[in-house]
């Protein structure tokens, strides 16, 4: 079986276009831009004749199977229900919806279709999650004890949807590797908010927050888990980290990009170089791993920022292909992505609330 896929969003999306080009499950069949002259400049560099301007045409075109949508954050809800409803296999990037309500729809949508959808979420295949993941797997990390996640990225710059967007509400690069490796879902969450933002940025949002810290318990566990946010007015090199505290071993991310993380053996130090996990993919998309369409002198800002965002991207496209190829519910399946999605929308709430604990919706 070959999953015919169309891009949708070609400025961080076009990462993907060579990996799906290059799988043996999947034919990248088009391409979506809004912009006519971005649209033809990828077309030409990668050879794919089928374009379009139009999402809705595209929905339209009987050879399309799935779509994989890596458009501006407020236009991820509608595009996945329209998806779905065309029956059309959906990958999404982050966050699933702006809502709970949106999320609600997603997830009714994917069960009428009967269709997949994925939350194509990074942090939980990044090389740095993949090794705690078999560190804990292995029994090395021992009993979870405690988790943290943490993003600190400065948003000065970006398209103006996210001047003063709140902190959690795009939540899941800090929340996901913590769920994931637990296995649990978020059951509530409390968070509180610290200092502030120019009111020139509270507006659209009506959000003062320059921190969001939340703390998360998880159904059917005694672990909680911690998560702190922050977009605006704070200064901090960009991360993306989740530490991991076992009985036997824990894990701390590295402090400064390009240095090493850290495993402590009770109070025994170690600093580690964290291993590729390019051998889990078929070998013609092992390559992306190490390498995309963006450099130093082309460079997308999402890109750079994330640092390659782990090597995650052949690993989610894969995940994404073979979820559809073999019939079964991919690892970030819908109601897992309404999930982690909803635990950023509630601690929000709960920030504006003074920190009340308030139940995370099972979708």
């Amino acid at each position: 079986m070959t999953v015919n896929v169309a891009l949708v969003g070609l400025g961080f999306g076009a990462e993907f276009v060579p990996i799906y080009q290059a799988h043996p499950d999947a034919e990248l069949v088009a391409i979506c831009q809004r912009d006519r002259g971005n649209l033809d400049a990828i077309g030409d560099r990668f050879g794919i004749e089928r374009r379009y301007t139009s999402y809705e045409e595209l929905l339209t075109d009987p050879d399309i199977d799935a779509v994989h949508i890596n458009t501006p954050i407020p236009l991820h809800a509608d595009q996945s229900v329209a998806a779905l409803e065309a029956d059309k296999h959906v990958a999404c990037t982050v966050p699933m919806a702006t809502s709970i309500e949106d999320c609600a729809r997603i997830v009714a949508a994917a069960r009428a279709s009967g269709r997949t959808y994925m939350m194509m979420e990074t942090v939980v295949y990044s090389r740095e999650f993949l090794h705690v993941k078999h560190l804990l797997e292995t029994g090395q990390l021992g009993r979870l004890q405690f988790l943290r996640g943490a993003h600190h990225q400065d948003m000065t710059g970006w398209p103006d949807y996210w001047e003063g967007l709140p902190p959690m509400h795009y939540a899941t690069h800090a929340v996901s590797p913590l769920l994931a490796l637990a296995g649990k879902r978020a059951e509530t969450v409390s968070c509180v908010g610290s200092g502030v933002i120019p009111e020139s940025l509270q507006g659209r949002y009506g959000s003062p927050f320059a921190v969001e810290s939340a703390h998360i318990t998880l159904a059917g566990s005694d672990l909680t888990a911690e998560v702190s946010r922050s977009l605006f007015s704070t200064a901090r090199e960009y991360v993306e980290s989740f530490d991991v505290y076992g009985s036997q071993i824990s894990f701390e991310w590295t402090q400064t990009e390009g240095g090493q993380p850290v495993l402590f053996h009770g109070e025994e130090a170690e600093r580690i170089t964290v291993p590729d996990y390019a051998h889990l993919l078929p070998q013609e998309i092992q390559p992306f791993t190490t390498r995309g369409v963006y450099d130093a002198e082309n460079g997308h800002l999402s890109f750079a920022q994330g640092g390659g965002h782990g090597g995650s991207h052949p690993h989610l496209a894969h995940e994404f292909v073979r979820s559809i190829v073999e019939g079964r519910e991919p690892s970030v399946d819908v109601h897992t992505a309404a999930n982690w999605t909803s635990v950023g929308l509630r601690a929000h709430e709960s920030a504006m609330q003074g920190g009340r604990q308030i139940e995370v919706p099972q979708f």
